[in-house]
Parts: C-alpha cells; sequence; structure tokens
C-alpha cells in the first residue's frame, strides 16, 4: 500500500513539474493529435487543456508550417533521434505573442524547440514530444548585437558628410577589383572627379556652405551611379567612381552626364543660391598596370587636363 501511494505520490509530482515548468510540453500521437499541454503551452497560447487534448495540432495552430512540421517529426519518428529547431533557422514555430516587458519589443515570443520520439513499452515509436523553449532575450540581445555591429561595420565604411563610401573602403574595393582583372581582364573604368573652385565657396561663404556642395555634389553621385558601381569621397573635395564591365567609351558618356546634372544642380545655403561644376579623369583598365595605384594616376591626369582646359568638362588619360 505503501508503494503504492510512493507510486501515486511521484505521479502527482511529476505533474506538477510539467505544469509549472518554463518550457512548452507538447506530447502528440502519430497523426498529430494533442496528447498533452503543459501550463506553458496553455499560458502563453490562451487555449486551455479542455480545447487543445485530443485535437489535431494543425487545427488548433493553423498557421503552422503543416509540410514543414511533418517532414521533421517522421524523420525523427524513423530515426528515433532528437532534432532541433533554433530561432535563427525559424523565429518560432507556435505563434505566441511576446509579454517580456524587458524585450517588448518583440512582437512574437522567439523559440528553440526540440524534438524527441517517445517510445512505448514494446520499444516502438508512439508518441511526439516538442519541447519549447523561450529565448526571446537572447534571440532580441543577439538582434541587437547583430544591428549595432552592422552600423560599426557601415561607420567604417561610410564617409559621414557624404554618404558615399569613405577612402579607405573605396580602395580596398578598387584593389580587389583590380586583382580580378589580372586573372580575368574584361572592360572597367575609373572616373576621378573634384569640385571647381572649391576653395572660393569656402572663402567666400563659409565652410558651411562648402560643406553643403560637398552633400550636393554627393547626392548627384549617388543617384547618377549603377547598383554596380562603387562611389566615394577621395579626399576633400575629390571623388571617385569605379564602374565594372564599362569600357572607357561608355564610361566617359556616364561622366559627361553626371557632369551636365551637377552643373544643373543649385546648392542652397544660407539664403544663398550657389551653382557649382566639377571637372572630371575617365581611365579603363589596362594591363599595363603595375598596380592599382598606377589606374588612379591615369585618371588623376585626366583629371588634370580637365582643369588645364578650363574647367568644368570631362577628359580621358589618351586625348586631351
Amino acid at each position: 500500500m505503501s508503494q503504492m501511494h510512493e507510486s501515486v505520490s511521484d505521479f502527482h509530482w511529476l505533474l506538477d513539474v510539467l505544469q509549472t515548468i518554463d518550457v512548452g510540453i507538447l506530447v502528440l500521437d502519430l497523426d498529430f493529435n494533442i496528447v498533452t499541454w503543459n501550463g506553458f503551452m496553455e499560458n502563453h497560447s490562451g487555449i486551455p487543456p479542455r480545447e487543445a487534448l485530443g485535437k489535431n495540432l494543425f487545427s488548433v495552430f493553423p498557421d503552422i508550417p503543416q509540410e514543414w512540421f511533418e517532414h521533421k517529426s517522421r524523420t525523427v519518428i524513423q530515426l528515433r533521434n532528437r532534432a532541433f529547431t533554433t530561432w535563427e533557422q525559424r523565429p518560432y514555430v507556435f505563434r505566441f505573442r511576446n509579454n517580456r516587458p524587458i524585450t517588448g519589443l518583440a512582437e512574437y515570443m522567439y523559440q528553440n524547440c526540440t524534438f524527441i520520439p517517445v517510445s512505448g513499452v514494446r520499444g516502438e515509436v508512439e508518441n511526439l514530444c516538442v519541447i519549447v523553449y523561450d529565448v526571446t532575450d537572447v534571440a532580441v540581445s543577439d538582434m541587437e548585437l547583430q544591428k549595432a555591429n552592422n552600423q560599426l561595420q557601415r561607420i567604417s565604411r561610410v564617409d559621414g558628410l557624404t554618404g558615399l563610401f569613405n577612402r579607405r573602403f573605396w580602395e580596398e574595393q578598387l584593389v580587389a577589383e583590380f586583382l580580378r582583372l589580372s586573372r580575368s581582364p574584361h572592360p572597367t573604368s575609373l572616373i576621378m572627379f573634384d569640385i571647381d573652385h572649391f576653395k572660393t565657396f569656402n572663402d567666400t561663404y563659409g565652410h558651411t556652405a562648402g560643406d553643403e556642395v560637398i552633400r550636393a555634389v554627393a547626392r548627384v553621385t549617388r543617384e547618377s551611379v549603377r547598383e554596380s558601381d562603387i562611389a566615394g569621397r577621395y579626399g576633400g573635395e575629390e571623388f571617385a567612381i569605379l564602374l565594372p564591365d564599362t569600357a572607357a567609351e561608355d564610361a566617359l558618356q556616364m561622366a559627361e552626364r553626371l557632369r551636365e546634372t551637377i552643373e544643373n544642380t543649385v546648392v542652397e545655403s544660407e539664403g544663398s543660391r550657389l551653382k557649382v561644376t566639377v571637372s572630371l579623369g575617365v581611365a579603363g583598365w589596362c594591363d599595363s598596370f603595375r598596380n592599382h595605384a598606377e589606374w588612379i594616376k591615369r585618371a588623376d591626369q585626366a583629371l588634370y587636363r580637365s582643369k588645364e582646359r578650363g574647367r568644368n568638362r570631362v577628359s580621358t588619360e589618351e586625348k586631351a
């Protein structure tokens, strides 16, 4: 009799643990009908046991991707081995709303889930147990960290004044492209340009106006380049654009469109309406270049030809 009482006591103790433990415990039969539904599942779903037990899982949770869930479950049952799903793979299996104040920005509970085959007395798998862990705090922390890392990475790549790539990152891209061209040559061009008489803007209107001019030129540049082009602020009032898969003749046309658009741009600064022009140099890649610096030098030489010819124009490295 005492053994019976001990067994009953152990059974009630086990049930109490299952009901109060801070993880979800869901047991299904092989037809995906719900056999066990603990307090965690009830509290977070708002569905009491009487509305869940004996019901098919997919009728209780119609938003669960049934094909995915059945495939994962069948694999667990056939192999008699546990399987896992993490929030990185799938944010949640059960669509529970997040109710934690600290991570309140998350709309739904992020979950890790464990799928466990449950064998009967004859050794055959008769049920599937799914354990649900609330990992919202971890997930939100990881995402915030990733967001911060992405912001730091962006800051390390982007020029603060213009939003274009900074010189260091832009030149890294140029070096990488130069190495690719050395292995597999194809038409690629480089445009270097700077703002004409920029010192005059600073001396006449002040550095604030100078910054506005630089930002305006950068904005036009961003709007003019293709998604595959790599535009950067090379330094001060000088800019650079790498144009992959672009012959010098096509780059010359693009540079001319950019020059014309900038010439027609009016920069407003502290009540003044400023007109700005740029001088540009275009250099196509050549297999005689020993390094990327020679390519930059060739485009710079073309830029200075534009300066010598009166500014507000485009020149190539071959001709004045």
